[in-house]
């Protein structure tokens, strides 16, 4: 939460204990929600807290205590997937109300029919073309935000709305407990053939079994606040300071205007291999095509106070480091000259040339 805020975003959603679509997350107790939305507030950002699962009857009693628990910490809103759950929130408290794209909005009836239960914000589904878009926002203008994802993993199932998880393994994706059997690897048995298997091979345009490509919409930034959305969104739960900081980082200047290869800043963060998804690609021809995680560099430590730096992976003598910031040093590489550091979480003294600042990420090359 505090790389991100640091980096630029405007607000951070992030899930309680329970509620959520993160079940095996860290997440946050109800004394950690408090201390952020505080942390959040004295730096004029927002706190939105996911209770996005599809609940069931013994979940309505615990809903309707952390309903009256978030409206207490005050937190900016809540993102909510489930019609009952809504109802709570809206009899019960006086918070903001924004739609989960878990709900699937793909059309100006349903957007509004939102807005009338009391919805300030939809987050819509991510099959939608630039066109759709574009006359929800103009059919909800004055009376609701639009937001959309523009970047990170992509559920291969409809709107995130999968039961492979819970079919193959009793984790239930719609509860927030899915074990991604989708990014499994698999093979094939041919029918008279038992207990024989043929690896599905991966050729340079990968493979066509569900795992689905990044989306990265980056490129299309203009168009889309153009059709009138009024905030992007960035999937960036269970994924570390570095990928954290490093899209924030890079979508946040490309907004304000700044010419610089963004690409190849997000080529170094951890990815699959991007698409444009549904947005404004009418064929979806990539967005099928397996492919593995791109590493092509890694963090090594976060900055802390007057350059001591809290080691995330080993840091040699010779190591090429390089600086991500949102300041001036962001870029800038030097030799780090200390000794060889191996323990995570391990605090030490760092010499730079450069200005760190607390939250400042260091990196370096995978060399293969």
């Amino acid at each position: 939460m505090k790389t991100a805020f640091y980096f630029g975003a405007d607000a951070v959603y992030l899930g309680g204990k329970e509620y959520g679509l993160r079940a095996k997350s860290g997440n946050f107790s109800n004394e950690e929600i408090i201390e952020v939305v505080r942390y959040s507030h004295e730096l004029g950002k927002k706190i939105y807290v996911t209770v996005n699962i599809f609940a069931k009857n013994d979940d309505i009693g615990k809903i309707e205590k952390f309903a009256e628990f978030l409206e207490n910490a005050c937190v900016d809103a809540v993102i909510i997937s489930d019609l009952g759950v809504l109802k709570i929130f809206k009899t019960l408290t006086n918070l903001e109300i924004h739609i989960s794209t878990q709900a699937n909005v793909c059309n100006v009836k349903a957007a509004a029919q939102y807005v009338e239960l009391g919805a300030k914000r939809i987050i819509l589904a991510r099959e939608l073309f630039i066109e759709d878009i574009g006359e929800i926002c103009k059919c909800l203008e004055g009376r609701a935000d639009i937001e959309i994802f523009v970047h990170g993993a992509m559920c291969i199932s409809y709107s995130g709305r999968c039961l492979m998880s819970k079919y193959l393994t009793g984790r239930d994706a719609n509860r927030g407990d899915c074990a991604h059997p989708c990014r499994y690897k698999y093979a094939l048995q041919e029918e008279m053939r038992p207990g024989e298997y043929f690896p599905i091979e991966e050729d340079s345009n990968g493979t066509y079994i569900m795992n689905s490509r990044d989306l990265c919409l980056i490129n299309k930034l203009n168009e889309l606040a153009g059709a009138g959305i009024a905030s992007f969104k960035i999937e960036g739960r269970m994924k570390n300071e570095y990928y954290v900081g490093g899209v924030v980082n890079t979508y946040k200047r490309v907004m304000n205007g700044e010419s610089f290869d963004y690409m190849a800043e997000l080529e170094k963060l951890p990815h699959r291999l991007f698409t444009e998804g549904f947005t404004f690609n009418d064929k979806n021809k990539e967005f099928e095509k397996s492919s593995a995680i791109v590493l092509n560099y890694q963090i090594v430590a976060v900055v802390m106070e007057n350059n001591h730096i809290r080691i995330k992976n080993k840091i040699i003598k010779g190591d090429e480091i390089e600086i991500l910031s949102p300041s001036s040093s962001n870029g800038k590489t030097f030799v780090f000259n200390g000794d060889t550091v191996t323990v995570p979480e391990q605090i030490v003294f760092i010499d730079c040339p450069y200005k760190l600042e607390p939250f400042d990420i260091l990196s370096k090359k995978i060399h293969r």
